[in-house]
């Protein structure tokens, strides 16, 4: 999926890292800021599914491709993300201006803002849950 040339007209700050993965910078123009985790989609799927049953999820994206899926999560996070396979996009602004609209052209909701079950998905949290999904994928691929 390429979303490279999303048009987002609110200002963001230069993408640092250089990840496999297409989203560019989040922006929203309600709410707080937050960031934006995103993953491949074998594993997301994993770790939504775990959050849904566990501590809770908040919004996710995914491409159009669905190829990828976007976690968003506090601001800050990027900072101190390493979890390998994932990458972290600092953003200015987060908050859905309504649940139609996503934040990257291309992109639709998996977890909507109106039926998350929270704001942002903890960080903490989500690379638990990403460990554990990489963890069961690895063990799905080794009994085949």
């Amino acid at each position: 999926m390429d979303i490279g040339g999303s048009r987002t007209t609110a200002l963001h700050r230069p993408r640092q890292d250089r990840s496999p993965f297409p989203y560019p910078p989040v922006t929203f123009d309600d709410a707080g800021p937050c960031d934006l985790v995103t993953v491949p989609a074998r594993q997301g799927l994993e770790a939504v599914d775990i959050l849904r049953l566990r501590d809770g999820v908040g919004p996710v994206l995914h491409d159009g491709t669905c190829d990828t899926l976007g976690f968003l999560v506090p601001p800050g996070t990027a900072a101190g993300w390493d979890v390998p396979g994932s990458a972290c996009t600092q953003t200015y602004g987060c908050g859905p201006r309504g649940v139609a609209e996503t934040p990257v052209t291309g992109t639709g909701w998996l977890v909507p803002p109106d039926v998350a079950f929270t704001a942002s998905t903890d960080p903490a949290v989500l690379r638990a849950a990403l460990g554990e999904a990489a963890r069961t994928i690895e063990a799905v691929d080794r009994c085949r």
